[in-house]
């Protein structure tokens, strides 16, 4: 046949022998060629201005375990799992596809809200007896507090007991029990977030945001317990409960909580919200949980567990991360120097600082403070009476020597620094230059 255009040609070269009976085969005259090429380019020119059409081309079919092509209201499924309409997952649970949906690691960037979980940073310490009222901070950001009670004691400690990727934990070691709760008995740890740092959350608003909270927990004592979220009045609050299931082991809980849409929530550096663990008397008790409700009450009343009803028990708790969203993604950790930095926000010791002394037993000195503080804080000894060996603060002045403090005051106080006034039991002499070195003073702004 005549190869009268180009999609009669054949990707066989050898069968390729005429162009528009045109001669092209072995040993044709020579003169046949020129008319050849011509005619093939008048074949070429043809399907560049397509009045030739070329064949089209065929596809074999893709398999359809493979990938199935769906309606726009079912979405496409690929090996069991469905991409529809901004979320992933089966058709029976799908979720959103956000950085809380996506993130197997630190791809969100920050997300934790809580300052302090991994339990890392201890600046005043790391372990005190509970004792009345007076609350403690084993760790920074973390307290633990007796309220209303006199007989349960406890030692509370930045423990190394931890689950895996993390350092330390905060734990209670109760040391006299607590068998029978009253009404107005409290054991909590607690932990108070600044209202500036929740203000997108939208709470007390009908565009309050959901949230969850996860944490690591461990005791030997097993059964019904909660948490407890509340606003800074202790009007607004939110019973989450969870179980121990199993004893001295650690296990990670997650808890969903949709944003409370009444109450007042401050967003200013007030307390915004707190987190609250631990065992309460029946006032505190309440069967409405896992629900905003408009009361005091940071318990549920279902037998939950006492942690101080013997000598034997022994609470911890690390890992704590409160997000924005319905996914408890993994614990966000950061550097050790950022976590410390967050931390001084709200507690700091003092540091190498230099003034004058007026009297042979007083000196004033400017400090300006370690990071910007939440509030102008309250200022107090750290370690009064400590000798030149201790870290704790003394005073040096060059040629005459070192000054145990024996009073130390603040004043102009602002959120960036103060004015240092120290005592010493004298021999400092008047008019010389004075400095601290060590941590002779602290400087407190919680909530």
């Amino acid at each position: 046949m005549a190869k009268t255009n180009i999609t009669l040609y054949s990707s066989t070269p050898s069968s390729n022998t005429d162009i528009n009976s045109i001669n092209i085969d072995e040993n044709c005259p020579a003169s046949g060629l020129n008319n050849a090429i011509r005619e093939l380019m008048a074949h070429l020119k043809n399907v560049d201005t397509g009045s030739q059409a070329l064949t089209s081309p065929s596809f074999t079919a893709m398999s359809t375990d493979t990938i199935s092509e769906k309606t726009s209201a079912n979405g496409v499924s690929i090996d069991s799992v469905t991409l529809k309409d901004g979320e992933l997952g089966t058709s029976a649970s799908p979720v959103p596809i956000n950085s809380s949906s996506l993130n197997g690691g630190q791809f969100g960037g920050r997300r934790n809200i809580v300052i302090g979980g991994c339990m890392r940073v201890a600046q005043r310490g790391t372990s005190f007896t509970l004792g009345n009222a007076s609350a403690k901070y084993p760790v920074d950001r973390f307290f633990v507090q007796d309220v209303n009670s006199s007989s349960g004691e406890a030692t509370v400690s930045q423990s190394t007991t931890a689950p895996t990727d993390f350092k330390n934990s905060l734990k209670i070691d109760v040391t006299t029990a607590d068998t029978a709760l009253v009404a107005d008995d409290q054991y909590k740890i607690e932990h108070r977030i600044e209202g500036q740092d929740i203000a997108h959350l939208n709470f007390g608003t009908s565009s309050a945001k959901t949230v969850t909270l996860s944490f690591y927990i461990r005791s030997n004592k097993t059964g019904n317990t909660q948490v407890g979220l509340m606003n800074s009045a202790n009007n607004r609050a939110y019973v989450a409960t969870f179980t121990i299931d199993s004893a001295n082991t650690w296990e990670r809980k997650e808890i969903t909580i949709a944003g409370d849409q009444s109450g007042t929530w401050l967003d200013t550096n007030g307390i915004g919200l707190r987190l609250r663990w631990g065992s309460y008397g029946s006032t505190y008790q309440t069967s409405s949980v896992n629900q905003w409700v408009g009361s005091n009450v940071i318990s549920r009343n279902d037998s939950p567990i006492n942690f101080f009803d013997s000598t034997d028990n022994e609470l911890y708790i690390t890992g704590v991360q409160l997000e924005v969203g319905s996914v408890a993604t993994p614990f966000e950790h950061r550097s050790f120097g950022e976590e410390l930095a967050s931390c001084q926000r709200y507690f700091q010791l003092g540091g190498v600082c230099t003034g004058r002394t007026y009297s042979d037993s007083q000196a004033e000195l400017y400090y300006p403070f370690q990071s910007t503080m939440r509030s102008a804080p309250t200022i107090s000894l750290f370690g009064a009476g400590n000798d030149v060996s201790d870290t704790t603060g003394i005073a040096h002045i060059s040629g005459v020597g070192n000054f145990n403090l024996s009073s130390l005051s603040g004043g102009s106080l602002t959120k960036t620094g103060c004015i240092l006034s120290i005592g010493t039991a004298g021999g400092m002499g008047g008019g010389n230059i004075v400095g601290i070195r060590g941590t002779p003073a602290q400087m407190d702004a919680e909530i």
